[in-house]
């Protein structure tokens, strides 16, 4: 089984050289991890949720109905621009993305917040990411 993306982003803070992150980065590739990352800091990308902690009930850690994995796909409808995030109305795109939230792993969905309000876990850059996914930022 595939390590959650919290759990990849935690290993990699722990090891003290960039070299050390880049590898963890690396050997745990997923899509779900990517975006992640690239939701974090890629600045062409805004997100069309209000910023903040969001009003959502987190799921027990032992025991939550979806995995971050699946969810990611559902990024698309809570980026400014993207036709099918437009083409929803608010109210519907803000209770999709608490579905999400409440769904996922409790620290995958403060991974998720924090992604969305643009906010870096610690020990972890751009230059980190960049070298380990060079063609995963766009800006």
């Amino acid at each position: 089984m595939s390590k959650r993306v919290y759990e990849v982003i935690e290993e990699a803070q722990k090891k003290r050289t960039k070299a050390g992150k880049i590898e963890v980065f690396q050997k745990n590739d997923s899509w779900a991890l990517r975006d992640v990352l690239r939701g974090t800091f890629d600045t062409s990308i805004e997100w069309n949720i209000p910023p903040g902690e969001p009003p959502y009930q987190p799921s027990e850690a032992h025991n939550h109905p979806t995995d971050l994995i699946r969810e990611h796909s559902k990024f698309k409808y809570f980026i400014r621009g993207f036709r099918v995030s437009e083409s929803l109305n608010v109210m519907k795109r803000e209770r999709l993305f608490l579905g999400m939230l409440e769904g996922i792993h409790p620290k995958d969905a403060e991974l998720i917040i924090n992604m969305t309000n643009k906010t870096a876990p610690k020990y972890i850059t751009r230059n980190i990411v960049e070298e380990a996914f060079p063609d995963l930022l766009k800006d």
